[in-house]
């Protein structure tokens, strides 16, 4: 031990997701015997700085929307600690570094953050860690954001992680901290020490970190922080026989009034709200209920799907990727930019699909069935594209986008892992009509639509010219023609993945670049055959 760490007094609190006072153990080990405390946040510019170049308002990383949610929540966070006599310490900069020079500055003798199983955090967690333990400081990084300790269950099953849902639960079975009542509030805090030459803001603005010149015409209905969640929370639980019935996929896609769902994803994704006190509040709902559903499709099983894919990601080299991911199919997947830009850009001529990528890019969130339709659509069930490349938008334009659970989801959608029945296909057409028959959700987010008929709005490529006037909507100028023909597009996907899947098969997944680079040409030379054939046995009148 250096001699610095015996007359070390204080605590650095440095806060990145686990934006709470609310079960935060971290914070709470922070407060304990010691004087002063300094809550710390990092403003990091490799996820806040404005990129010019991006294809919608934000950071290179990060949508407009979800730096805003974040400062809401930094902003929430400050009150709360004010209330408990400290405040919110915003610093910017390369945050390992940031929190280093904190540290060498500052009478400290603990460090503590919430454990984060992401690969950016682990790289700059293992550079702080390693600076703290030369210079004698305590380091306390307890698990708080997920139920479970994900290295925990990876141990448990052998070193690797379970890659099945049903596997995972059996592994997990009841969270060791479920049976004693978590710490909810704190009834005070030290106070902050001095902070020295270390430049300390207050939570700016999104105008201060250079957004000024972005005006949107609809923003996410959804406000960041821990008072926000813990009050959608309560509104959440208060419906006993909702939470009791509720049943994952079930639910309407198309309910953007009212969501069909509890929308806390974003305030678990920032850790505005803990998953661990959410999961304490079901479990007593449950016990005053006659019958309640089960996982996989209750809430409780929701919270447990988040674990499945943190411990998954957590355990897999490469999750966010296809190639040297051993979980992952190699398939020839299109490299198309312009069908890539029609979908994100809600110009596919497929209104359902295009109304939910509005809905992406305006508030941030979607219904998950709506997730998993837009998400069929680009990969596996109609334009063939990487299953990356959706990632990517998805990353940069959810509030609530979540390392592991963005990747998961993408994987099990695109069937390269997790689920591999690629001939299950959400129709872009039927799919939404069946939930709202009179295309309310599509008129609302694609009002070019708004006065097409109802028998004509989820395919308004049929509507007759006469109606197309009618509706001041013609197809072609007005709104797209569909950039494919999603019946032959998906037969064709579905030959493509059948191939693909025989050739991993074969190879036992050893599926080199150059084996994709054959089989890519296989597949365009049997569509090109295909298209030729059908020409032919067109009538020569039909081609004018």
């Amino acid at each position: 031990m250096s001699s610095r760490s015996a007359t070390g007094s204080g605590s650095l609190m440095w806060f990145r997701k686990g934006l709470r006072i609310h079960d935060n153990p971290a914070l709470e080990y922070a407060s304990r015997g010691s004087t002063p405390v300094y809550p710390v946040f990092v403003i990091d510019p490799h996820y806040m700085e404005p990129d010019p170049t991006a294809f919608s308002p934000g950071s290179a990383l990060a949508g407009l929307n979800r730096i805003r949610f974040l400062l809401e929540s930094l902003v929430d966070l400050d009150l709360s600690l004010k209330k408990l006599g400290s405040r919110l310490l915003v610093l910017k900069g390369e945050p390992s570094e940031v929190v280093i020079r904190c540290l060498k500055q500052w009478d400290v003798k603990k460090l503590c953050f919430e454990y984060d199983t992401d690969p950016y955090y682990q790289a700059l967690d293992m550079k702080v860690k390693n600076y703290a333990s030369s210079a004698g400081i305590e380091v306390f990084s307890p698990v708080s954001h997920t139920l479970f300790n994900p290295a925990y269950i990876i141990q448990k099953n052998g070193g690797k992680p379970p890659l099945s849902y049903q596997s995972f639960l059996k592994l997990a079975g009841q969270p060791s901290w479920a049976s004693s009542p978590l710490s909810v509030s704190l009834s005070s805090l030290p106070p902050v020490g001095d902070t020295g030459s270390c430049e300390i803001s207050e939570v700016p603005t999104v105008r201060e970190l250079g957004y000024e010149d972005y005006e949107q015409d609809e923003l996410t209905p959804f406000r960041g922080g821990e008072s926000e969640a813990l009050k959608r929370l309560k509104e959440s639980i208060s419906n006993k026989e909702w939470v009791a019935n509720f049943e994952k996929p079930k639910g309407d896609p198309s309910a953007y009034v009212k969501p069909a769902t509890t929308v806390l994803s974003p305030y678990l994704k920032f850790g505005c709200l803990s998953s661990r006190y959410f999961y304490q509040c079901l479990i007593d709902v449950y016990k005053n209920v006659k019958k309640h559903t089960a996982p996989p499709v209750s809430l409780v099983g929701q919270l447990l799907w988040r674990d499945f894919f943190y411990t998954a990601a957590f355990g897999t080299p490469n999750f966010d990727q296809m190639k040297g991911n051993k979980i992952c199919k190699q398939i020839p997947w299109n490299n198309d930019d312009e069908l890539l830009a029609a979908w994100r850009e809600a110009r596919t001529g497929f209104p359902w699909i295009d109304a939910i990528m509005v809905q992406l890019r305006k508030w941030g969130w979607m219904h998950h069935l709506a997730r998993h339709c837009v998400a069929c659509f680009l990969t596996r069930g109609d334009l063939f594209i990487h299953w990356e490349k959706g990632r990517d938008v998805f990353e940069r334009l959810l509030i609530d986008s979540d390392w592991a659970i963005n990747n998961g989801n993408w994987l099990w959608l695109s069937c390269s892992s997790f689920f591999y029945q690629y001939h299950r296909i959400y129709s872009p057409i039927s799919f939404g009509k069946k939930y709202d028959p009179n295309g309310n959700y599509i008129r609302h987010f694609l009002p070019i639509l708004k006065d097409m008929p109802k028998e004509y709005i989820y395919e308004p490529w049929t509507a007759p010219l006469s109606i197309q006037k009618k509706s001041k909507c013609i197809i072609g100028i007005d709104y797209p023609k569909p950039v494919v023909s999603h019946d032959s597009a998906s037969k064709e996907c579905k030959r493509k993945l059948a191939e693909a899947y025989a050739l991993n098969q074969k190879l036992n997944g050893q599926v080199s670049e150059d084996d994709l680079k054959t089989l890519r040409r296989k597949l365009e030379g049997d569509e090109n055959q295909e298209s030729g054939s059908k020409r032919q046995r067109q009538n020569p009148s039909d081609l004018s």
